[in-house]
């Protein structure tokens, strides 16, 4: 099944509007809800020998091959327990669609842009490097996960599912 090239695009500094949250550790973050596929629970993998740490294999969509990205291993955090099995968020990209391994999985909240402010600088750095900013919402903070970012695995590819299936053999 091809996945759909013509979805809407959010504004890259967008600040307020529908998000879709997701829970990383104590960490609570939100994707612009227009880049969100869809929800999964725990998927079978495929192991990618070779590919960078923070891709834990591959899943079959209905027929797509879809990378999953460990989120606790792309914000520098402690495994998940044992007890705890991963949910997938499977994003939309320009590339394709690539799947994000989250803990737990929120609601759809909206926000105005009067509650946005940039990353303080108290966040760890390898949380701030992915996050576009912050809203402040009645007692917690929702960070504003960049994708691209997310997804730009230091050596220079933004397309890790590319990435992925290139190391496959």
């Amino acid at each position: 099944m091809a996945s759909d090239t013509k979805s809407p695009k959010p504004a890259a500094g967008q600040t307020s509007g529908q998000f879709s949250t997701f829970f990383v550790d104590q960490l609570f973050f939100g994707v612009d809800v227009l880049r969100v596929q869809e929800v999964l629970r725990a998927q079978q993998m495929t192991c990618v020998p070779q590919a960078p740490d923070v891709i834990e294999g591959l899943i079959n969509l209905r027929g797509q091959i879809v990378t999953a990205l460990d989120m606790r291993r792309r914000l520098s955090l402690p495994p998940r327990d044992n007890e705890r099995t991963a949910m997938n968020v499977v994003v939309r990209t320009d590339e394709g669609a690539v799947s994000l391994l989250v803990d737990e999985i929120g609601d759809v909240v909206e926000v105005d842009s009067s509650s946005f402010e940039r990353p303080p600088d108290n966040l760890e750095p390898a949380i701030r490097d992915l996050v576009r900013g912050i809203h402040k919402l009645k007692g917690r903070l929702l960070l504003v996960l960049d994708i691209g970012q997310t997804l730009n695995l230091d050596d220079g590819r933004t397309d890790t599912r590319e990435a992925a299936q290139s190391r496959r053999f």
